[in-house]
C-alpha cells in the first residue's frame, strides 16, 4: 500500500490541519462536517477551511486570524499524545542518516515509545520496506499504534508491533542475518547486542540512542568486546536557532541542546577480523557493579509515568485515532482531535 504522508491540494474533510492563532498559539484539528474549534478568542468552523489551499489565513467569529497549514511530521510528533518520551526531530533526522535508513530496508526498532521514531522510519523505508517494532509495555504500544494510525490515516502494512522483550522475541520474528538496520532506544542496549548481531546481515547497521555518558561508555565497550562489529562511532546533535530580523541577527537565547547520544557500528562478516583490533586492551573494566546500579531510569533522568497518567494518554491517542477514522470516512459525529502543541 502506498502511503501518502502529506497530501497536497485544498483542505478537505478528514485532513489534519495545524492552526496558528493569536500569540502563536497552536491547535491541531481533524476537519469534519459540523466541526468547530472553540477558544476564548471565538469559534472557527471547520467548513470555513474546507476548499482553502494549504497556507491560507482564515478568521474566526471573534475576528481573530488563524494561519492554516497541514502539519509537518515534526509538528505532529511534538503535539501527539505521549506514553513515553519521544525522539526529538533533530535526533530522528540524524538517526535516519547515521543508520542509513533507505527505501525497502528491513528495520528493527526497540522500544517503540510513543511512535515518534516509528513514523520517521516508516516514511524512510517506503512501501517496499518492513519495520518491526518491539515494546515491553502494552500501554506504550497502544499509544504508538494509535498515533501512527492517526497521522497516516490507516494502519500501515509495512509495520508490525511486537509486545515483548527484544532478546526473547527477536529470534522468533526474523530470520538470522536478514535485518538491514536495528535501532535501539532503551536504557540498557548492551543487553540486546548479541541477539541483534545474529539478526543483522553482514554490513548491517546497529544504532543505539542513549541518554548518558556512562551508558555510552558501556555500550561502546560491549560492542568492541563482541568482535562482531566495526569500531563504534558516537555523536550528539545540538540545534541552535537564530533570530534574524533586519540587522538584529543573533543566536536565540534558548536552544535544544543535549537530548541523547547516538552510537553506531556495522556488522562484520562471519569470521572477519578488522585491522584495528590491535587497540590496547584495557587492564580493567571502566565500570563496576556499583556503576550498573546507577543506570536506573530514575538515575539517568528517565521520569516514570504513573499507571493512571499512562491510561489517560492511551485514551487520548485512541480518541485521536477514532476521530481521524471517522473524519476520513466523512461520518457525522466524530470527535474533534484538537491538541495544543508542546513548546
Amino acid at each position: 500500500m502506498n502511503v501518502d504522508l502529506r497530501p497536497a491540494g485544498p483542505f478537505r474533510y478528514g485532513d489534519r490541519v495545524q492552526l496558528t492563532g493569536p500569540k502563536g498559539r497552536l491547535h491541531t484539528v481533524t476537519l469534519r462536517e459540523g466541526g468547530e474549534l472553540h477558544t476564548h478568542h471565538g469559534v472557527l468552523k471547520h467548513e470555513n477551511l474546507v476548499g482553502q489551499p494549504d497556507g491560507s489565513v482564515v478568521t474566526n467569529s471573534g475576528d481573530h486570524e488563524y494561519l492554516a497549514l497541514r502539519p509537518l511530521l515534526r509538528d505532529f510528533v511534538m503535539s501527539m499524545p505521549r506514553g513515553a518520551a519521544i525522539v526529538y526531530p533533530k535526533d530522528a533526522a540524524q538517526i535516519l542518516a547515521a543508520a542509513d535508513i533507505f527505501p525497502g530496508a528491513r528495520v528493527v526498532e526497540a522500544g517503540v515509545g510513543s511512535g515518534a521514531l516509528s513514523l520517521w522510519l516508516l516514511r524512510a523505508i517506503g512501501a517496499q520496506g518492513a519495520l518491526t517494532s518491539f515494546e515491553r509495555r502494552e500501554e506504550f504500544a497502544q499509544v504508538a499504534e494509535a498515533n501512527v494510525e492517526t497521522y497516516l490515516g490507516h494502519a500501515p502494512d509495512t509495520w508490525k508491533v511486537v509486545v515483548g522483550d527484544l532478546v526473547e522475541a527477536l529470534p522468533d520474528e526474523v530470520e538470522p542475518a536478514s535485518v538491514d538496520r536495528v535501532v535501539l532506544d532503551m536504557l540498557a542496549p548492551w543487553e540486546c547486542i548479541d541477539v541483534v548481531a545474529d539478526a543483522l546481515t553482514p554490513g548491517g547497521v546497529v544504532l543505539c540512542y542513549i541518554a548518558t555518558a556512562t551508558q555510552l561508555s558501556r555500550v561502546a565497550e560491549y560492542i568492541r568486546a563482541t568482535g562482531l562489529f566495526t569500531e563504534p562511532e558516537a555523536t550528539e546533535t545540538m540545534v541552535r536557532g537564530w533570530h534574524v530580523e533586519g540587522l538584529a541577527v543573533r543566536p536565540d537565547h534558548r536552544m535544544v541542546a543535549h537530548t541523547g547520544f547516538l552510537i553506531t557500528a556495522r556488522r562484520l562478516a562471519p569470521g572477519a577480523v578488522p585491522p584495528d583490533v590491535r587497540r590496547r586492551a584495557l587492564k580493567k573494566p571502566s565500570y563496576a557493579d556499583e556503576d550498573v546500579e546507577m543506570w536506573t531510569p530514575g538515575a539517568v533522568g528517565d521520569r516514570a509515568i504513573t499507571d493512571k497518567n499512562l491510561r489517560k494518554r492511551v485514551r487520548e491517542a485512541e480518541r485521536a485515532r477514532e476521530g481521524a477514522r471517522q473524519a476520513g470516512r466523512g461520518a457525522d459525529g466524530a470527535e474533534d482531535t484538537e491538541t495544543d502543541a508542546v513548546d
